[in-house]
């Protein structure tokens, strides 16, 4: 397709195969309509030595995608920058592609890529509408979309870069307080408005989730790839504060769709994600300390270290009323344990 937009996929997957299938399905209906509008869309999976059958169905059902099938799990952040190793990117990272993956590295670098979850789907002309917001708006690094749970309802798919409210309410959540949504719901807590994801004009933020974001490929040299020092979690947010601090900010578009069985890959090992969780954010409060001052760090510490001993009560009550067992007591308190040693 001479003088086509070039967009790659990137599809980063753990044991998650019947997610993936529909991932990728949606991807290759995106194809055929992006087809149209002169857009040429090509998918790669990275998958993390599932043992679901995972690779096995790519190769089977999808033979037309470039599959990568590693010997280990590396995450999230290392897998996808193996996957724009693969799309001829010149990239610092410390993943190796294996020698014998099969594939060629591309001569031609994409226009765009898409980091898509592979629990994900591409939503009618969702793809089309971020490639043509990132070809006119030159300006623009990167763009994500209007992220939808299963059952219709709507997820926030872009935030502002955390507070110390942020922090406060994501520990002291005011279940039942009288108006707390309209407080979860508010700058207060990251969120942007809502009559801004009703309309139809893209608007910049701060970060987009790394479910369905989009970066534009002349810029992933000049800034590098995901930092694999957050092995999951905040890397989206380190790449839009990196694109941003480029000149090159990041935009929501509210018209391109997207649905997220938010959670599905990250719940099959819920306390280890909530470790990785906090030291990512630690991680990235240390990396961009122009943007939070030693101040912050030290309430920061405070807060947490007061909200662990909460938690640690709560889960205490939770046992002692039959609500969780044993084993489920000392894996959360292991993990709040775990996190107090890095704050």
């Amino acid at each position: 397709m001479s003088g086509a937009t070039r967009v790659a996929v990137i599809v980063v997957s753990f044991n998650t195969r019947d997610l993936l299938r529909a991932c990728l399905q949606s991807i290759d209906k995106s194809a055929q309509l992006a087809g149209k509008d002169q857009i040429q869309v090509e998918a790669i999976v990275v998958d993390g030595k599932s043992h679901d059958g995972s690779a096995k169905m790519v190769t089977a059902e999808f033979p037309h995608v470039r599959l990568l099938a590693l010997d280990e799990n590396v995450g999230f952040t290392a897998g996808n920058n193996l996957g724009l190793k693969v799309l001829g990117f010149d990239i610092e990272s410390a993943a190796q592609l294996p020698a014998d993956t099969g594939l060629n590295l591309s001569s031609e670098r994409p226009d765009f890529v898409l980091l898509l979850n592979p629990d994900a789907e591409l939503i009618d002309d969702a793809l089309i509408r971020m490639t043509k917001f990132l070809s006119t708006k030159t300006i623009a690094g990167g763009c994500g979309a209007q992220l939808h749970y299963a059952d219709g309802s709507f997820q926030h798919g872009a935030f502002r870069l955390p507070s110390l409210a942020q922090v406060l309410l994501d520990f002291f959540p005011l279940e039942g307080v009288r108006g707390a949504h309209r407080l979860h719901n508010s700058r207060w807590n990251g969120r942007y408005s809502a009559s801004l994801w009703q309309g139809e004009q893209p608007f910049e933020v701060d970060f987009v989730l790394g479910a369905a974001m989009m970066v534009r490929g002349s810029l992933v040299d000049q800034i590098g790839g995901l930092d694999e020092e957050f092995f999951m979690y905040c890397e989206e947010m380190d790449w839009c504060v990196r694109l941003a601090q480029a000149g090159h900010p990041v935009y929501a578009v509210p018209t391109a769709r997207v649905l997220h069985h938010a959670g599905k890959s990250s719940s099959q090992i819920r306390w280890p994600m909530v470790v990785q969780l906090w030291r990512s954010r630690t991680q990235f409060y240390k990396k961009h300390c122009s943007l939070y001052p030693i101040k912050y760090h030290k309430i920061l510490r405070v807060v947490m270290k007061n909200s662990l001993w909460r938690k640690e009560r709560q889960a205490h009550t939770r046992f002692e009323r039959g609500n969780i067992t044993q084993a489920e007591l000392q894996a959360e308190l292991d993990a709040y344990t775990e996190i107090r040693g890095f704050i």
